[in-house]
């Protein structure tokens, strides 16, 4: 009698995944360091995406404090704008009672001549 070939039993393709048993075929071996380069990509991708987020939450956030800073110079500019005109002066000196008081004279201009410039010297 002629001896029959050993047919191999094909198990469940579930079965062989939870069991592992797909891991040790020829195929899944031949084709592992292409399959371990496409799970590297896999991380490399994941990785970028989570780098990509964490940059578009940096710049909003950066964007916000630009408008509240730009909002804050502005009301600074107006407020120290109001405090320049010389009646708004006035006041506050005579609020801190500075003791100042404006000058009723008007100013002097001093001419000097050459000679007299050298002399100082």
């Amino acid at each position: 009698m002629a001896e029959e070939p050993v047919k191999k039993k094909r198990q469940n393709p579930i079965a062989a995944v939870l069991t592992g048993s797909v891991l040790t075929q020829d195929s899944v071996i031949k084709h592992l360091p292409y399959m371990l380069f496409l799970a590297f990509l896999g991380l490399v991708y994941i990785a970028n995406g989570y780098m990509a987020e964490s940059s578009v939450r940096e710049i909003n956030r950066s964007q916000q404090e630009i408008k509240e800073l730009r909002s804050e110079q502005i009301s600074m500019k107006s407020e120290l704008n109001n405090t320049i005109i010389e009646s708004e002066l006035k006041k506050i000196i005579a609020q801190r009672s500075m003791g100042l008081n404006e000058s009723i004279d008007p100013p002097k201009k001093i001419v000097l001549e050459s000679k007299e410039i050298e002399g100082i010297n």
